[in-house]
């Protein structure tokens, strides 16, 4: 090995291919001698800045080579360099596939830890696997909805307070549709009751999960942002025994089998009658809190049996394709509804006092519940 650079004599192809050659071979050879032990020496030997072997050969070779060759040797000039930073990236490397090769893999693993599910989450899987059991299925609907899903079908009168934008989220620039086809965020989960009764015919055991919008001031029990899970049956003979049993066996089987419900009169344009129901407090037994205002109890959800103005109004949809059908006529078939915040029983599980925590991001609260 020599640290003199020969002149070039010719600078065709095969005259610069035997120089290159040549010069290949001597990284190889130096590389075999200090790259593995001394890859320092290595690396100023070929590119050291003021007598690096490439900056000689620049020097004696680049700037002689007449125009016409200087890009072929530039070329072969590039390859040469390439090859000296791939022998010195090549010694690092070894050790590391050693290492690979002395694994244990008789050793445990490293542990990760897996997420969880948010407490919102959490409660309406609970809650919706008390109805699975019941033989109820899961259907979901669209957010974004019409007048006609939200409102008209579901009894709703034209000037009823929850059409007003004070109460719903309604989307922009919808004044030029009819009054039913206009778009607005779904104040609760009841319009996929509506699609579902047009979709099927009875028996229809459901149950509604999801996120509703509606235009109500953030406070410790509001948010315009929150969670339902409403239910529907519908079949014949289903009276307001069916109703009381079920939600009475689902509050036990959510809170202990403790507890009492009981149901008070109530109204809702879409259920005739209409109820609302109460449990006894979980916290005190009974016997009155301040959690239960000192009554004992605490009102938990709405229900009742589904209005035949409803029927009526799917029977006139599924009559748009079929004028004969009668599968939901009041006549022959009744049913029953009812709905839940999915916030508000979370919090009664869980001691919370404030609905604003769910939605704080603020993770000091939400791993209490890993």
């Amino acid at each position: 090995m020599t640290d003199e650079i020969t002149a070039l004599q010719h600078f065709d192809d095969a005259s610069l291919d035997a120089a290159f050659t040549t010069l290949a071979d001597e990284v190889r050879t130096t590389a075999a001698a200090t790259a593995s032990t001394d890859p320092e020496a290595f690396r100023l030997h070929w590119l050291g800045r003021k007598q690096g072997r490439l900056k000689l050969i620049s020097e004696a070779w680049l700037k002689s080579a007449p125009p016409e060759a200087k890009k072929a040797l530039g070329i072969r000039f590039n390859q040469l360099k390439q090859q000296i930073e791939a022998t010195l990236e090549a010694p690092a490397s070894a050790p590391a596939k050693s290492a690979v090769q002395g694994i244990d893999i008789t050793l445990p693993g490293t542990l990760r830890t897996p997420g969880i599910p948010h407490p919102l989450l959490k409660t309406m899987h609970e809650i919706v696997s008390v109805f699975h059991h019941l033989g109820y299925s899961t259907n979901l609907g669209p957010q974004v909805e019409s007048d006609f899903y939200n409102f008209e079908a579901l009894n709703f009168p034209e000037n009823h307070p929850a059409r007003d934008t004070q109460d719903t989220l309604v989307i922009a620039a919808q004044q030029s549709r009819p009054s039913r086809d206009r778009l607005l965020m779904r104040t609760h989960t009841s319009p996929v009751q509506i699609r579902t009764m047009i979709a099927s015919a009875p028996p229809i055991r459901i149950v509604i999960p999801g996120k509703v919008h509606r235009n109500d001031a953030a406070d410790a029990t509001h948010s315009p942002i929150f969670h339902q899970i409403e239910g529907l049956c519908v079949d014949t003979n289903i009276t307001f025994s069916d109703l009381k049993g079920t939600l009475d066996h689902a509050m036990k089987a959510l809170f202990g089998s403790d507890v009492k419900t009981r149901f008070f009169p109530s109204f809702f344009p879409f259920t005739e009658p209409s109820a609302d129901v109460q449990i006894s407090c979980i916290f005190c037994g009974g016997k009155g809190c301040r959690k239960c205002k000192h009554s004992g109890w605490i009102e938990l959800l709405g229900c009742g049996m589904v209005d035949p103005a409803v029927f009526a109004a799917v029977t006139a949809e599924r009559r748009k394709l079929d004028p004969a059908d009668d599968a939901h006529n009041p006549e022959k078939i009744t049913g029953f509804a009812f709905g839940m915040g999915v916030e508000r029983i979370a919090m009664i599980q869980h001691g919370i006092s404030d609905i604003g925590y769910f939605y704080s991001g603020d993770m000091r609260f939400l791993e209490q519940f890993a």
